[in-house]
Protein backbone atom coordinates (compact mmCIF):
# COMPACT_ATOMS: atom_id res chain seq x y z
CA UNK A 1 0.00 0.00 0.00
CA UNK A 2 0.97 3.48 -1.24
CA UNK A 3 2.02 5.75 1.37
CA UNK A 4 -0.19 8.76 1.14
CA UNK A 5 1.48 12.48 0.83
CA UNK A 6 1.62 14.78 3.26
CA UNK A 7 -1.00 17.64 3.28
CA UNK A 8 -4.14 17.61 1.03
CA UNK A 9 -3.50 16.54 -2.47
CA UNK A 10 -6.47 18.74 -3.70
CA UNK A 11 -7.21 22.27 -1.92
CA UNK A 12 -9.93 24.26 -3.20
CA UNK A 13 -10.57 27.65 -0.69
CA UNK A 14 -13.04 30.59 -1.71
CA UNK A 15 -13.59 29.91 -4.82
CA UNK A 16 -16.32 31.87 -6.83
CA UNK A 17 -18.00 31.53 -9.79
CA UNK A 18 -20.84 33.52 -11.58
CA UNK A 19 -22.26 33.25 -15.13
CA UNK A 20 -24.13 36.74 -15.61
CA UNK A 21 -25.27 38.08 -12.44
CA UNK A 22 -25.65 34.75 -11.57
CA UNK A 23 -23.56 33.51 -8.42
CA UNK A 24 -23.22 29.59 -9.18
CA UNK A 25 -20.74 29.59 -6.60
CA UNK A 26 -20.24 32.38 -4.11
CA UNK A 27 -17.18 30.64 -1.90
CA UNK A 28 -16.86 26.80 -2.84
CA UNK A 29 -14.08 25.05 -0.76
CA UNK A 30 -12.75 21.49 -0.99
CA UNK A 31 -9.77 20.10 0.57
CA UNK A 32 -8.89 16.15 0.29
CA UNK A 33 -5.81 14.17 1.15
CA UNK A 34 -4.27 11.37 -0.12
CA UNK A 35 -5.45 8.11 0.50
CA UNK A 36 -8.66 8.81 0.93
CA UNK A 37 -12.59 8.88 0.03
CA UNK A 38 -14.06 12.20 0.95
CA UNK A 39 -18.09 13.33 0.08
CA UNK A 40 -19.31 16.60 -1.39
CA UNK A 41 -22.80 16.52 -0.68
CA UNK A 42 -25.45 19.38 -0.65
CA UNK A 43 -28.71 19.75 -2.34
CA UNK A 44 -29.36 20.61 -5.84
CA UNK A 45 -28.50 24.00 -6.59
CA UNK A 46 -25.56 24.01 -4.03
CA UNK A 47 -22.79 24.31 -6.32
CA UNK A 48 -21.34 20.76 -6.53
CA UNK A 49 -21.72 20.13 -9.89
CA UNK A 50 -20.25 24.06 -10.60
CA UNK A 51 -16.98 23.16 -8.02
CA UNK A 52 -16.43 19.43 -10.10
CA UNK A 53 -16.76 21.51 -13.36
CA UNK A 54 -13.66 23.44 -12.53
CA UNK A 55 -11.86 20.89 -10.94
CA UNK A 56 -12.00 19.25 -14.39
CA UNK A 57 -11.07 22.10 -16.34
CA UNK A 58 -14.74 22.89 -17.95
CA UNK A 59 -14.84 25.79 -15.93
CA UNK A 60 -12.35 28.77 -14.94
CA UNK A 61 -13.06 30.13 -10.96
CA UNK A 62 -13.48 34.07 -11.22
CA UNK A 63 -11.41 33.89 -7.87
CA UNK A 64 -10.36 31.52 -5.23
CA UNK A 65 -7.71 29.09 -4.42
CA UNK A 66 -7.16 25.66 -6.38
CA UNK A 67 -4.44 23.63 -5.47
CA UNK A 68 -2.89 20.50 -6.30
CA UNK A 69 -0.15 18.74 -4.94
CA UNK A 70 0.48 21.52 -3.28
CA UNK A 71 0.73 24.14 -6.77
CA UNK A 72 -1.17 26.59 -7.76
CA UNK A 73 -3.17 25.16 -10.93
CA UNK A 74 -5.76 26.93 -13.27
CA UNK A 75 -6.56 24.72 -16.28
CA UNK A 76 -8.53 26.47 -19.37
CA UNK A 77 -8.98 22.67 -20.53
CA UNK A 78 -10.43 19.46 -19.68
CA UNK A 79 -7.07 18.01 -21.46
CA UNK A 80 -5.09 20.20 -18.65
CA UNK A 81 -6.91 18.84 -16.15
CA UNK A 82 -6.52 15.27 -17.24
CA UNK A 83 -2.49 15.63 -17.73
CA UNK A 84 -2.49 16.72 -14.55
CA UNK A 85 -4.35 13.76 -12.87
CA UNK A 86 -7.52 14.68 -12.26
CA UNK A 87 -10.54 12.24 -13.53
CA UNK A 88 -13.93 12.72 -13.36
CA UNK A 89 -16.22 9.63 -13.52
CA UNK A 90 -19.93 10.55 -14.39
CA UNK A 91 -23.46 8.76 -13.50
CA UNK A 92 -23.76 8.35 -17.37
CA UNK A 93 -20.72 7.20 -19.15
CA UNK A 94 -20.31 8.45 -22.19
CA UNK A 95 -17.86 5.66 -24.41
CA UNK A 96 -18.27 4.91 -28.34
CA UNK A 97 -20.42 2.03 -28.05
CA UNK A 98 -19.02 0.41 -31.15
CA UNK A 99 -14.90 0.23 -30.22
CA UNK A 100 -13.87 -2.39 -28.12
CA UNK A 101 -13.42 -1.98 -24.23
CA UNK A 102 -9.47 -1.89 -24.27
CA UNK A 103 -10.27 1.12 -27.54
CA UNK A 104 -12.28 3.17 -24.96
CA UNK A 105 -9.93 2.59 -22.58
CA UNK A 106 -6.78 3.85 -24.50
CA UNK A 107 -8.77 6.12 -26.77
CA UNK A 108 -6.19 8.94 -28.51
CA UNK A 109 -3.18 7.16 -27.06
CA UNK A 110 -2.92 3.83 -28.27
CA UNK A 111 0.37 1.68 -28.16
CA UNK A 112 2.23 1.93 -31.44
CA UNK A 113 4.34 -0.66 -33.27
CA UNK A 114 6.84 -0.15 -35.74
CA UNK A 115 5.58 2.02 -38.26
CA UNK A 116 3.29 3.42 -36.24
CA UNK A 117 0.84 0.49 -36.32
CA UNK A 118 -1.30 0.10 -33.14
CA UNK A 119 0.14 -2.76 -31.08
CA UNK A 120 -3.46 -4.50 -30.30
CA UNK A 121 -1.49 -7.15 -27.94
CA UNK A 122 -0.08 -4.81 -25.75
CA UNK A 123 -3.50 -2.73 -25.89
CA UNK A 124 -5.08 -6.06 -24.64
CA UNK A 125 -2.75 -6.45 -22.02
CA UNK A 126 -2.51 -3.57 -20.64
CA UNK A 127 -6.54 -3.50 -20.13
CA UNK A 128 -6.35 -6.99 -18.96
CA UNK A 129 -4.01 -5.80 -15.90
CA UNK A 130 -5.68 -2.78 -15.65
CA UNK A 131 -8.96 -4.77 -14.90
CA UNK A 132 -7.05 -7.21 -12.70
CA UNK A 133 -5.82 -4.59 -10.45
CA UNK A 134 -9.41 -3.39 -9.78
CA UNK A 135 -10.41 -6.95 -8.83
CA UNK A 136 -12.81 -7.12 -11.93
CA UNK A 137 -13.55 -9.58 -14.61
CA UNK A 138 -13.96 -7.83 -18.24
CA UNK A 139 -13.03 -8.75 -21.56
CA UNK A 140 -10.49 -6.43 -23.18
CA UNK A 141 -11.86 -7.28 -26.62
CA UNK A 142 -15.30 -6.83 -25.83
CA UNK A 143 -17.34 -4.39 -27.73
CA UNK A 144 -18.63 -1.39 -25.37
CA UNK A 145 -21.99 -1.29 -27.31
CA UNK A 146 -24.38 -3.41 -24.37
CA UNK A 147 -22.34 -2.74 -21.17
CA UNK A 148 -24.37 -2.30 -18.09
CA UNK A 149 -24.01 1.62 -16.72
CA UNK A 150 -21.51 -0.29 -13.98
CA UNK A 151 -19.27 -1.64 -16.60
CA UNK A 152 -19.11 1.30 -18.12
CA UNK A 153 -18.29 3.11 -15.09
CA UNK A 154 -15.33 0.30 -14.54
CA UNK A 155 -14.03 1.46 -17.58
CA UNK A 156 -13.60 4.65 -17.08
CA UNK A 157 -11.97 3.95 -14.07
CA UNK A 158 -9.42 1.67 -15.95
CA UNK A 159 -9.09 4.96 -18.01
CA UNK A 160 -8.31 7.13 -15.23
CA UNK A 161 -5.40 4.57 -13.81
CA UNK A 162 -4.10 4.18 -17.06
CA UNK A 163 -3.52 7.90 -17.06
CA UNK A 164 -2.19 7.38 -13.51
CA UNK A 165 -5.06 10.06 -12.02
CA UNK A 166 -4.90 11.11 -8.83
CA UNK A 167 -7.53 12.65 -7.92
CA UNK A 168 -10.84 10.59 -8.98
CA UNK A 169 -14.34 12.09 -8.99
CA UNK A 170 -17.01 10.40 -9.17
CA UNK A 171 -20.34 12.05 -9.93
CA UNK A 172 -23.35 10.36 -8.31
CA UNK A 173 -21.86 6.80 -9.27
CA UNK A 174 -24.58 4.65 -7.74
CA UNK A 175 -27.82 6.12 -9.27
CA UNK A 176 -28.26 3.67 -11.95
CA UNK A 177 -27.02 0.39 -10.06
CA UNK A 178 -28.14 -2.37 -8.25
CA UNK A 179 -27.45 -3.58 -5.09
CA UNK A 180 -24.52 -6.29 -6.35
CA UNK A 181 -23.29 -3.51 -8.50
CA UNK A 182 -22.83 -0.51 -5.76
CA UNK A 183 -20.66 -3.40 -3.48
CA UNK A 184 -18.58 -3.90 -6.21
CA UNK A 185 -18.19 -0.32 -7.25
CA UNK A 186 -17.11 0.07 -3.38
CA UNK A 187 -14.62 -2.56 -3.30
CA UNK A 188 -12.79 -0.47 -6.48
CA UNK A 189 -13.15 2.74 -4.83
CA UNK A 190 -11.34 1.26 -1.63
CA UNK A 191 -8.83 -0.63 -3.54
CA UNK A 192 -8.10 3.24 -5.35
CA UNK A 193 -7.78 4.70 -1.92
CA UNK A 194 -5.85 2.08 -0.02
CA UNK A 195 -3.32 2.93 -3.50
CA UNK A 196 -2.85 6.50 -1.92
CA UNK A 197 -5.32 8.30 -4.75
CA UNK A 198 -7.89 10.92 -3.67
CA UNK A 199 -11.20 10.15 -4.69
CA UNK A 200 -14.16 12.40 -4.36
CA UNK A 201 -17.53 10.79 -3.64
CA UNK A 202 -20.64 12.96 -4.54
CA UNK A 203 -23.97 10.85 -3.95
CA UNK A 204 -27.52 12.26 -2.51
CA UNK A 205 -27.54 8.38 -0.57
CA UNK A 206 -26.04 9.65 2.62
CA UNK A 207 -26.23 6.16 3.80
CA UNK A 208 -23.47 5.15 1.05
CA UNK A 209 -21.59 8.46 2.22
CA UNK A 210 -21.62 7.21 5.65
CA UNK A 211 -21.01 3.65 4.44
CA UNK A 212 -17.97 4.49 2.37
CA UNK A 213 -16.24 7.75 2.84
CA UNK A 214 -13.97 9.13 5.15
CA UNK A 215 -14.63 12.81 5.33
CA UNK A 216 -17.53 14.81 4.12
CA UNK A 217 -17.74 18.18 3.19
CA UNK A 218 -21.04 20.16 2.98
CA UNK A 219 -21.98 23.30 0.17
CA UNK A 220 -25.58 25.11 0.62
CA UNK A 221 -26.58 27.87 -1.83
CA UNK A 222 -23.21 27.84 -3.35
CA UNK A 223 -21.30 28.28 -0.07
CA UNK A 224 -18.57 25.97 2.02
CA UNK A 225 -20.78 24.81 4.99
CA UNK A 226 -18.46 22.29 6.85
CA UNK A 227 -16.02 19.93 6.50
CA UNK A 228 -16.16 16.75 9.30
CA UNK A 229 -14.63 12.95 9.77
CA UNK A 230 -17.21 10.17 8.84
CA UNK A 231 -16.60 9.69 12.60
CA UNK A 232 -17.13 12.26 14.05
CA UNK A 233 -20.61 13.24 12.61
CA UNK A 234 -23.79 12.13 11.87
CA UNK A 235 -26.67 11.96 9.31
CA UNK A 236 -28.94 14.19 11.21
CA UNK A 237 -25.82 16.70 11.43
CA UNK A 238 -24.84 16.37 7.77
CA UNK A 239 -29.15 17.16 6.73
CA UNK A 240 -29.11 20.05 8.70
CA UNK A 241 -25.86 21.61 7.38
CA UNK A 242 -27.55 20.72 4.10
CA UNK A 243 -31.05 22.21 4.77
CA UNK A 244 -30.84 24.02 7.68
CA UNK A 245 -33.30 21.76 9.40
CA UNK A 246 -33.06 18.36 11.31
CA UNK A 247 -33.18 14.75 9.98
CA UNK A 248 -37.03 14.34 11.46
CA UNK A 249 -38.36 17.22 9.24
CA UNK A 250 -37.55 14.69 6.00
CA UNK A 251 -40.56 12.57 6.83
CA UNK A 252 -42.99 14.85 7.53
CA UNK A 253 -46.03 12.58 7.69
CA UNK A 254 -49.31 13.72 9.37
CA UNK A 255 -51.82 11.19 10.67
CA UNK A 256 -54.63 10.97 8.24
CA UNK A 257 -58.35 9.55 8.35
CA UNK A 258 -58.11 6.04 6.82
CA UNK A 259 -61.58 5.52 4.24
CA UNK A 260 -63.26 3.19 2.23
CA UNK A 261 -61.12 0.74 -0.17
CA UNK A 262 -60.12 2.65 -3.37
CA UNK A 263 -58.24 -0.29 -4.55
CA UNK A 264 -58.69 -3.86 -4.66
CA UNK A 265 -56.23 -5.96 -6.42
CA UNK A 266 -57.30 -10.17 -6.13
CA UNK A 267 -54.95 -12.74 -7.37
CA UNK A 268 -52.44 -11.00 -9.87
CA UNK A 269 -49.93 -13.34 -11.82
CA UNK A 270 -48.02 -12.97 -14.59
CA UNK A 271 -46.30 -15.94 -15.64
CA UNK A 272 -42.20 -15.39 -14.49
CA UNK A 273 -42.92 -11.90 -12.77
CA UNK A 274 -45.40 -11.72 -9.84
CA UNK A 275 -48.04 -14.35 -8.70
CA UNK A 276 -51.18 -14.30 -6.63
CA UNK A 277 -50.45 -11.04 -5.82
CA UNK A 278 -53.64 -8.94 -3.52
CA UNK A 279 -53.89 -6.17 -1.57
CA UNK A 280 -55.54 -3.10 -0.64
CA UNK A 281 -55.27 0.56 -0.82
CA UNK A 282 -57.93 2.76 1.15
CA UNK A 283 -58.85 6.63 0.63
CA UNK A 284 -55.88 8.66 3.20
CA UNK A 285 -53.44 5.64 2.97
CA UNK A 286 -50.23 5.53 1.87
CA UNK A 287 -49.17 2.07 1.60
CA UNK A 288 -45.73 1.20 0.06
CA UNK A 289 -44.34 -1.38 -1.84
CA UNK A 290 -40.61 -2.19 -0.40
CA UNK A 291 -38.31 -5.11 -1.02
CA UNK A 292 -34.91 -6.01 -3.03
CA UNK A 293 -34.34 -4.59 -6.71
CA UNK A 294 -35.81 -7.36 -8.83
CA UNK A 295 -38.29 -8.05 -6.48
CA UNK A 296 -41.14 -7.44 -8.97
CA UNK A 297 -42.72 -4.30 -7.47
CA UNK A 298 -42.86 -1.87 -10.31
CA UNK A 299 -43.97 -4.64 -12.33
CA UNK A 300 -46.79 -5.19 -10.17
CA UNK A 301 -47.57 -1.08 -10.34
CA UNK A 302 -47.08 -1.01 -14.16
CA UNK A 303 -49.45 -4.41 -14.32
CA UNK A 304 -52.52 -2.40 -12.17
CA UNK A 305 -51.64 0.66 -14.28
CA UNK A 306 -52.34 -1.27 -17.44
CA UNK A 307 -48.74 -0.55 -19.10
CA UNK A 308 -48.12 -4.11 -18.83
CA UNK A 309 -50.34 -7.09 -19.46
CA UNK A 310 -51.28 -9.89 -16.68
CA UNK A 311 -52.33 -13.75 -17.16
CA UNK A 312 -54.98 -13.48 -14.34
CA UNK A 313 -56.37 -11.69 -11.37
CA UNK A 314 -58.47 -8.32 -11.34
CA UNK A 315 -58.16 -4.50 -10.58
CA UNK A 316 -60.67 -2.87 -9.41
CA UNK A 317 -60.82 0.70 -8.64
CA UNK A 318 -63.96 2.66 -6.09
CA UNK A 319 -65.37 -0.50 -6.49
CA UNK A 320 -65.40 -0.89 -10.20
CA UNK A 321 -63.09 -3.20 -12.79
CA UNK A 322 -60.46 -1.18 -14.31
CA UNK A 323 -59.79 -2.95 -18.02
CA UNK A 324 -56.16 -4.60 -18.41
CA UNK A 325 -53.59 -3.43 -20.50
CA UNK A 326 -55.08 0.08 -20.92
CA UNK A 327 -53.73 3.01 -19.37
CA UNK A 328 -56.24 5.19 -20.68
CA UNK A 329 -58.83 3.41 -19.22
CA UNK A 330 -57.12 3.66 -15.66
CA UNK A 331 -56.89 7.64 -16.35
CA UNK A 332 -60.60 7.83 -16.50
CA UNK A 333 -61.18 5.17 -13.94
CA UNK A 334 -59.08 8.12 -11.48
CA UNK A 335 -55.71 6.14 -11.22
CA UNK A 336 -52.06 8.04 -12.04
CA UNK A 337 -48.73 6.64 -12.43
CA UNK A 338 -45.69 8.72 -11.94
CA UNK A 339 -43.07 6.26 -13.02
CA UNK A 340 -39.49 5.09 -12.02
CA UNK A 341 -37.60 6.83 -14.56
CA UNK A 342 -38.72 10.07 -15.12
CA UNK A 343 -36.92 10.99 -17.99
CA UNK A 344 -37.58 8.30 -20.28
CA UNK A 345 -41.23 7.64 -19.47
CA UNK A 346 -42.47 10.39 -17.46
CA UNK A 347 -40.70 13.56 -19.02
CA UNK A 348 -40.55 15.53 -22.74
CA UNK A 349 -37.04 16.84 -21.80
CA UNK A 350 -37.15 19.20 -25.14
CA UNK A 351 -40.96 20.06 -24.62
CA UNK A 352 -42.20 23.15 -21.99
CA UNK A 353 -43.15 22.80 -18.09
CA UNK A 354 -46.82 24.15 -19.38
CA UNK A 355 -46.74 21.45 -21.96
CA UNK A 356 -45.55 18.82 -19.12
CA UNK A 357 -47.75 19.47 -16.96
CA UNK A 358 -50.85 19.34 -19.24
CA UNK A 359 -50.01 16.61 -21.34
CA UNK A 360 -52.44 14.00 -19.82
CA UNK A 361 -55.76 16.75 -20.15
CA UNK A 362 -54.57 17.93 -23.16
CA UNK A 363 -58.20 17.08 -24.54
CA UNK A 364 -59.91 18.56 -21.60
CA UNK A 365 -58.75 21.58 -21.66
CA UNK A 366 -58.92 22.19 -25.59
CA UNK A 367 -61.72 24.36 -27.03
CA UNK A 368 -62.89 23.02 -30.42
CA UNK A 369 -59.83 20.77 -30.89
CA UNK A 370 -57.63 23.24 -30.59
CA UNK A 371 -55.06 23.94 -27.85
CA UNK A 372 -52.90 26.94 -26.97
CA UNK A 373 -49.97 27.80 -25.39
CA UNK A 374 -51.38 30.59 -23.03
CA UNK A 375 -54.29 27.60 -22.26
CA UNK A 376 -51.72 25.04 -21.56
CA UNK A 377 -49.83 28.12 -19.22
CA UNK A 378 -53.25 28.75 -17.80
CA UNK A 379 -53.80 25.08 -16.82
CA UNK A 380 -50.40 23.99 -15.80
CA UNK A 381 -49.74 27.73 -13.93
CA UNK A 382 -51.66 26.06 -10.06
CA UNK A 383 -50.48 23.13 -10.36
CA UNK A 384 -46.24 24.13 -11.21
CA UNK A 385 -46.95 26.86 -8.26
CA UNK A 386 -48.03 24.32 -6.10
CA UNK A 387 -45.44 22.07 -6.22
CA UNK A 388 -42.79 25.02 -5.66
CA UNK A 389 -41.79 24.04 -9.44
CA UNK A 390 -38.19 26.25 -9.46
CA UNK A 391 -38.34 27.83 -12.67
CA UNK A 392 -38.81 31.59 -14.07
CA UNK A 393 -41.22 30.14 -16.76
CA UNK A 394 -43.16 27.68 -18.00
CA UNK A 395 -41.90 27.51 -21.22
CA UNK A 396 -38.58 26.93 -19.91
CA UNK A 397 -37.61 23.30 -21.40
CA UNK A 398 -37.61 20.31 -19.03
CA UNK A 399 -33.91 19.34 -20.28
CA UNK A 400 -32.86 22.55 -18.37
CA UNK A 401 -34.08 22.02 -15.13
CA UNK A 402 -32.40 19.68 -11.98
CA UNK A 403 -33.83 16.13 -10.88
CA UNK A 404 -35.79 17.70 -8.30
CA UNK A 405 -37.50 19.93 -10.71
CA UNK A 406 -38.13 17.14 -13.10
CA UNK A 407 -39.69 14.87 -10.49
CA UNK A 408 -42.34 17.47 -9.56
CA UNK A 409 -43.26 18.37 -13.08
CA UNK A 410 -44.20 14.97 -13.59
CA UNK A 411 -45.42 14.44 -10.28
CA UNK A 412 -48.23 17.95 -11.08
CA UNK A 413 -49.20 16.57 -14.67
CA UNK A 414 -50.38 13.61 -12.98
CA UNK A 415 -52.22 15.29 -10.02
CA UNK A 416 -53.85 18.13 -13.23
CA UNK A 417 -55.87 15.09 -13.54
CA UNK A 418 -57.23 14.65 -10.55
CA UNK A 419 -57.18 11.08 -9.65
CA UNK A 420 -58.27 9.61 -6.90
CA UNK A 421 -55.43 6.63 -6.78
CA UNK A 422 -51.82 8.08 -7.26
CA UNK A 423 -48.92 5.21 -8.30
CA UNK A 424 -45.88 6.80 -7.44
CA UNK A 425 -42.69 4.52 -8.15
CA UNK A 426 -39.08 5.81 -6.38
CA UNK A 427 -40.51 9.27 -5.97
CA UNK A 428 -37.06 10.65 -4.46
CA UNK A 429 -34.99 8.60 -6.45
CA UNK A 430 -31.56 10.93 -7.17
CA UNK A 431 -32.82 14.53 -5.97
CA UNK A 432 -31.48 16.55 -3.06
CA UNK A 433 -32.40 16.07 0.96
CA UNK A 434 -34.62 19.11 0.72
CA UNK A 435 -36.90 18.67 -2.62
CA UNK A 436 -37.26 15.12 -0.77
CA UNK A 437 -38.90 16.71 2.12
CA UNK A 438 -41.21 18.68 -0.60
CA UNK A 439 -42.30 15.99 -2.17
CA UNK A 440 -42.57 13.86 1.16
CA UNK A 441 -44.54 17.22 2.60
CA UNK A 442 -46.85 16.90 -0.44
CA UNK A 443 -47.67 13.19 -0.48
CA UNK A 444 -49.07 13.42 3.22
CA UNK A 445 -51.14 16.59 2.24
CA UNK A 446 -52.88 14.41 -0.56
CA UNK A 447 -53.48 11.61 1.73
CA UNK A 448 -54.69 13.91 4.43
CA UNK A 449 -57.04 15.00 1.69
CA UNK A 450 -58.37 11.65 1.02
CA UNK A 451 -56.22 10.51 -2.10
CA UNK A 452 -54.93 6.43 -1.59
CA UNK A 453 -51.32 6.32 -2.51
CA UNK A 454 -49.67 3.45 -3.88
CA UNK A 455 -45.62 4.48 -2.95
CA UNK A 456 -42.86 2.17 -4.24
CA UNK A 457 -39.35 2.66 -2.87
CA UNK A 458 -35.57 1.44 -2.43
CA UNK A 459 -35.39 3.57 0.18
CA UNK A 460 -36.14 1.52 3.61
CA UNK A 461 -36.32 5.20 5.66
CA UNK A 462 -38.69 6.61 3.36
CA UNK A 463 -40.79 3.07 3.55
CA UNK A 464 -40.46 3.41 6.77
CA UNK A 465 -40.87 7.52 7.48
CA UNK A 466 -44.06 7.82 4.91
CA UNK A 467 -45.92 4.70 4.96
CA UNK A 468 -49.33 3.66 6.81
CA UNK A 469 -49.08 0.75 5.51
CA UNK A 470 -46.00 -1.91 3.81
CA UNK A 471 -46.15 -4.85 1.75
CA UNK A 472 -42.80 -6.49 1.24
CA UNK A 473 -42.15 -8.20 -1.99
CA UNK A 474 -39.97 -10.71 -2.69
CA UNK A 475 -39.53 -13.24 -5.89
CA UNK A 476 -43.14 -11.86 -7.03
CA UNK A 477 -44.88 -12.26 -3.95
CA UNK A 478 -46.07 -10.33 -1.05
CA UNK A 479 -44.27 -11.88 2.06
CA UNK A 480 -45.18 -9.94 4.15
CA UNK A 481 -48.32 -6.91 5.07
CA UNK A 482 -46.84 -4.73 8.45
CA UNK A 483 -48.73 -1.78 9.67
CA UNK A 484 -46.73 1.14 10.59
CA UNK A 485 -46.10 0.70 13.82
CA UNK A 486 -44.95 -2.93 13.02
CA UNK A 487 -42.64 -1.85 10.28
CA UNK A 488 -39.18 -1.91 11.24
CA UNK A 489 -35.74 -2.23 9.34
CA UNK A 490 -35.09 -5.77 10.56
CA UNK A 491 -38.96 -6.96 10.02
CA UNK A 492 -38.97 -5.44 6.27
CA UNK A 493 -35.69 -6.51 5.45
CA UNK A 494 -36.51 -10.34 6.80
CA UNK A 495 -39.46 -10.61 4.46
CA UNK A 496 -37.57 -9.33 1.64
CA UNK A 497 -34.97 -11.67 1.68
CA UNK A 498 -37.03 -14.64 3.05
CA UNK A 499 -36.96 -17.78 1.02
CA UNK A 500 -40.30 -18.67 -0.65
CA UNK A 501 -41.43 -21.92 0.54
CA UNK A 502 -44.23 -22.09 -2.44
CA UNK A 503 -42.37 -21.44 -6.00
CA UNK A 504 -44.65 -20.99 -8.86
Amino acid sequence: MASPPEGPVLELRGVRKSFGPVAALRSGALSVDGGTIHALVGENGAGKSTLVKILSGLYRRDTGTFRLHGLDVDFTTTAEARAAGVAVIYQEPTLFPDLSVMENIFMGRHPLRRGRRVDRRAMREHAAALFARLGVTLDPLRPAEGLSIADQQIIEIAKAMSLDATVLVMDEPTAALSGHEVRRLFQVARGLRDEGRALVFISHRLDEVFELCDAVTVLRDGEYVATAAIADTSVSEVVTHMVGRTVDDLYPKVPAPIGDVRLEVRGLQRAGVFHDVSFDVRAGEIVALAGLVGAGRSEIARAVFGVDPYDAGSVRLDGRPVPPRSPRAAVRAGMALVPEDRRQQGLVTDSTVARNVTAAIRSRIARLGMLTSWREADAAAPWASRLEVKTNALDMHGSTMSGGNQQKVVIAKWLATTPTLLIIDEPTRGIDVGTKAEVHRLLSELAGQGMAILMISSELPEVLGMADRVLVVAEGRVTAELPRADATPEAVMHAATATLEHQP
